[in-house]
C-alpha cells in the first residue's frame, strides 16, 4: 500500500492497455472501447502526461468508429452509433484539438433522432438519462441553443427525491452517479435552482464511510469511482469541505496497484482504467499536489473548458504544493 500517488506506474499502466489484444477480456469489452479511450486520456491529462499516447493513432481510432449512416460515433469500428460513445468521442477530439474532424450538424441531428427513436421503445422511461448526455455533448459542440431546455429540466425534476438526490427514473432510489449527471446538466443549463442544495449536500456527505471511502447510496460498499461522482456534485455546489478530504485521499491511494499501476475500486481488487480515471479525478478536486485542474461539470481538463467559455462556478480545494 502506497501513501503517495504512483504517477509513472499509472502512466505505464494506461499505455500498456492496448497491448492486451490477445486477451478475451479485451474483446468482451469492445462495447466500452470509446469510453475507455476517453477515461485513459482524461487520466493522462490529469497526471500531466497528455502526450503519453500517440495522438494520430488515437484520432484515427475515433474516426474509424464514425457511423456514416447515423451521423455519430459507435463504441468500436462497425458498432452502431450511440449517444454515450459520441460524447466520449467529442471529449477525446476536444482534448486532442481535433474537433474539426467532426460533422457537427450531423451529430446534433443524430442526437435528436436517437431520442425520438427511444421514445417509441420500452426504454422511453430512461430517456432523461440520454437527455443529460445530450446536454453535455451539445454544450461542448456549441449547439445548446437547439435544445428544449425547459423540457429537459422537467425530465430531471421528475427524478428528484425527498432526500435531495436523483434517481435513474422517477421514483427510483437516489444514486450518487445519477446525482452527478443531473447536477452537472443543471449547471450547464444554469438551472441549479432546481436542486435542494442543503439537503442534497447533506446526503452526499453522508456517503463517506469510516474508512474514508465513499459509496453511491446507503448501505453499500465504498468505491473509488464515487470519489468523482460525489465530489463533482459537491464541487459544483461549493460544498467540498463537507467531506473529510484527508481520509478520502488516503482511501484512493490505498486502492493503487503498486506493481502494475492503475487504481481499483477498493484496496486489493484488480485495477481498471475506469477507476483509475475517476480516482485521479477525485484526487485533483481534493487539491492533490502536481495534478492538473479538472472541471467537475464535464470531467475534462479545466483549461480546455475555460478556453471554450463554458466554465461554471464550481470550487475545488486549493492545489497543495506538497
Amino acid at each position: 500500500m502506497s501513501t503517495s500517488l504512483l504517477v509513472p506506474l499509472h502512466v505505464a499502466y494506461i499505455r500498456n492497455l492496448g497491448d492486451s489484444k490477445n486477451e478475451l477480456s479485451y474483446h468482451l469489452s469492445a462495447h466500452l472501447r470509446m469510453n475507455a479511450v476517453y477515461w485513459g486520456l482524461a487520466a493522462l491529462f490529469t497526471m500531466g502526461h497528455k502526450d503519453a499516447l500517440d495522438r494520430d493513432e488515437m484520432i484515427d481510432f475515433v474516426m474509424s468508429c464514425w457511423d456514416e449512416e447515423a451521423g455519430a460515433f459507435g463504441a468500436h469500428p462497425d458498432h452502431d452509433a450511440h449517444l454515450l460513445s459520441t460524447l466520449s468521442a467529442i471529449q477525446i477530439l476536444l482534448m486532442q484539438n481535433a474537433l474539426n474532424r467532426v460533422d457537427v450538424d450531423r451529430v446534433v441531428k443524430c442526437a435528436f433522432n436517437l431520442l425520438e427513436f427511444l421514445r417509441a421503445t420500452p426504454l422511453a422511461k430512461l430517456i432523461h438519462a440520454f437527455c443529460i448526455v445530450q446536454v453535455n455533448a451539445l454544450s461542448l459542440l456549441g449547439k445548446l441553443d437547439e435544445l428544449d431546455i425547459e423540457k429537459t429540466v422537467a425530465y430531471i425534476r421528475r427524478c428528484r427525491n425527498f432526500d435531495g438526490g436523483f434517481g435513474a427514473v422517477a421514483g427510483a432510489e437516489s444514486h450518487a452517479a445519477q446525482v452527478f449527471v443531473c447536477v452537472a446538466a443543471l449547471a450547464i443549463l444554469d438551472r441549479l435552482d432546481e436542486v435542494d442544495q442543503p439537503t442534497l449536500c447533506w446526503w452526499l456527505s453522508e456517503r463517506q464511510l469510516p474508512n474514508g471511502g465513499l459509496n453511491g447510496r446507503p448501505e453499500k460498499l465504498e468505491d473509488v469511482c464515487y470519489s468523482f461522482w460525489v465530489l463533482s456534485a459537491l464541487s459544483i455546489l461549493g460544498k467540498l469541505s463537507w467531506i473529510d478530504s484527508s481520509k478520502l485521499e488516503a482511501f484512493i491511494l490505498s486502492a493503487q496497484d503498486t506493481e502494475s499501476g492503475g487504481i481499483a475500486d477498493r484496496p486489493g481488487d484488480m485495477p481498471d482504467v475506469f477507476h483509475t480515471n475517476f480516482g485521479l479525478a477525485g484526487l485533483s478536486l481534493l487539491g492533490y499536489p502536481a495534478l492538473v485542474d479538472l472541471d467537475p461539470v464535464y470531467c475534462m481538463p479545466a483549461g480546455i473548458i475555460e478556453n471554450l467559455g463554458l466554465r461554471k462556478g464550481w470550487k475545488a480545494l486549493q492545489r497543495r504544493t506538497s
